[in-house]
């Protein structure tokens, strides 16, 4: 799975994500070179939905049936 940014350029790569314990670990590469892991806990993953209106978390839910742009 690859992040883009606004140029459309790969961000990140990520290569895995796994449970563990009570924490989400990211694998992956930033700007294709530097191999990075990325630990998201319970408390961020909330603090992510509170950035979010229901709108965004209906399109969050419809996005991996959605087809690819341009």
């Amino acid at each position: 799975m690859n992040v883009h940014g606004a140029d459309n350029k790969v961000l990140m790569s990520i290569s895995s994500i796994e449970p563990d314990g009570s924490t989400l670990l990211i694998k992956g590469k930033l700007f294709g070179t530097m191999p990075l892991s990325a630990k998201l806990r319970p408390e961020e993953a909330r603090a992510a939905f509170k950035l979010m209106n229901l709108r965004t978390i209906f399109f969050l839910m419809t996005l991996v049936f959605r087809k690819k742009e341009g």
